[in-house]
């Protein structure tokens, strides 16, 4: 109830905003951006809207929220703003960021402007950015923060949670300490609420977890994802090769990949950036899609070619043309639901080498069934439209070979791709429309030229 009550809200004061700005009453869009919407909303509204209207928006959004702001944006919105930004601004919005924000922003930013940035903090701020900027922006090294509260292994729970008053606050997402050597090797975690139920007297080896395995740092974000699931976890600690702690990766970064993959498989499917602005100019969104329009072309003028091939068995019967549509689109269809499902699987590490055989020979039986169920139903189908049984037992064959090929096609293709380095979301679509095309106008129109000639 609370959600809905902040949901009706949220778009109760976006509405006031749309009609404000209709009327021209800045002062009122300016009081309800920066007093009565969360950071998280005004990048909502901000990537809502038209360009022109976002850049009034973004002018009215006061200085102080700038940095919180920039983190929900996408991509593509927030290079836009930090390009117009000089070294100034990005220095006053670091002061109010944690150092992984912070370094998901400046790596952005040209190099002569991270290094201003860097030279106004001190030694130690300035040494933990570093650390993060070191790694890439997709490995675990890139999500960590290095704000860790540490305790070591013999001191008592009176001790710890006499060190935890000294801090004023304790870092986002803290729902363990991490135990720790004099060496900063990583032990194992001490729950919070561990620490809080237990005697006085108790020692942290006593209490602390040593089954959390830590995260490599060179682990790939998608992996680091699979593992937070996986283990419903808050945080989890990020160690070097030699086990020494380097800092903690917490659940708002690992939401924010998920929801980023998520993203990318979906707009992957049709050629897009997931990170593209929905309201980007007309020649940058133009471009970005003409390539693959070009692609699709390409593979569209092969399957045309292979139609080609049998032009005289189509000018005999014309009703192969009537009917191969719908042999290349089912085999389409069946190929589709076998690469969604196995591309998701790799995601999430479900699919590997030691089940890919036997998720081969799933989707073959799968394809096989539902090939003979569907060819008995278009062989009728066709043979009571058409009046020739010859041309309902062919496209019967046919349907049977193209969705068999189709659901193999899409099992393998994608870890093929993978093996290649190829982006199996982006480019597996493409690849398995063609192969249903070619397979399925070849076994066709083949069919049909050996039946009738």
């Amino acid at each position: 109830m609370v959600q809905a009550a902040d949901k009706s809200r949220v778009k109760t004061r976006l509405k006031a905003i749309s009609e404000a700005l209709e009327s021209g009453s800045l002062t009122q869009v300016a009081r309800i951006l920066n007093s009565g919407l969360e950071p998280s909303d005004i990048a909502h509204l901000l990537e809502s809207s038209p360009p022109k209207q976002r850049r009034l928006l973004w002018q009215l959004v006061e200085d102080d929220l700038d940095g919180e702001v920039l983190q929900y944006l996408s991509d593509d919105i927030r290079s836009d703003f930090l390009s117009e930004m000089d070294a100034r601004d990005v220095i006053s919005i670091a002061e109010d960021l944690e150092i992984d924000d912070l370094a998901d922003l400046l790596q952005q930013l040209p190099e002569t402007v991270i290094a201003e940035v860097l030279d106004t903090m001190d030694h130690q701020d300035r040494q933990r950015l570093e650390e993060v900027l070191a790694y890439p922006e997709d490995s675990a090294g890139g999500l960590m923060d290095t704000d860790v509260i540490t305790v070591r292994p013999d001191i008592t729970v009176e001790v710890v949670l006499r060190y935890l008053r000294q801090h004023k606050s304790l870092p986002a997402m803290t729902d363990t300490l991490v135990v720790v050597n004099r060496k900063d090797d990583y032990i194992g975690i001490l729950p919070l609420t561990t620490l809080l139920v237990s005697q006085p007297q108790s020692t942290v080896r006593e209490l602390m977890h040593t089954d959390l395995d830590p995260i490599l740092v060179t682990t790939p974000d998608s992996e680091v994802a699979t593992r937070f699931a996986r283990h419903d976890l808050v945080s989890a600690p990020v160690v070097d090769d030699r086990g020494k702690l380097l800092g903690r990766i917490t659940i708002d970064d690992v939401v924010d990949v998920i929801r980023e993959d998520a993203d990318h498989e979906i707009m992957s499917m049709a050629g897009l950036d997931e990170e593209e602005d929905m309201f980007a100019p007309i020649l940058k969104t133009t471009r970005g899609r003409a390539i693959w329009l070009g692609i699709n072309l390409l593979t569209a003028f092969l399957a045309s070619a292979v139609i080609g091939l049998f032009d005289e068995a189509i000018e005999k019967v014309v009703a192969l043309a009537v009917l191969m549509p719908i042999v290349a689109s089912m085999g389409g269809i069946a190929g589709s639901q076998a690469l969604t499902l196995v591309i998701r699987g790799l995601a999430t590490g479900k699919v590997s080498a030691t089940n890919l055989g036997w998720l081969i020979n799933r989707e073959f039986l799968v394809g096989a069934i539902n090939g003979l169920l569907w060819a008995a139903v278009v062989a009728g189908t066709a043979t009571l439209w058409f009046g020739d049984w010859m041309l309902g037992a062919l496209i019967a064959v046919a349907l049977l070979i193209n969705l068999t090929v189709a659901a193999l096609a899409g099992t393998v293709l994608p870890v093929v791709l993978k093996r290649l380095k190829i982006d199996p979301a982006l480019a597996g679509g493409v690849i398995l429309t063609t192969v249903t095309d070619v397979v399925g106008f070849c076994a066709f129109l083949g069919l049909a030229t050996l039946a009738y000639a």
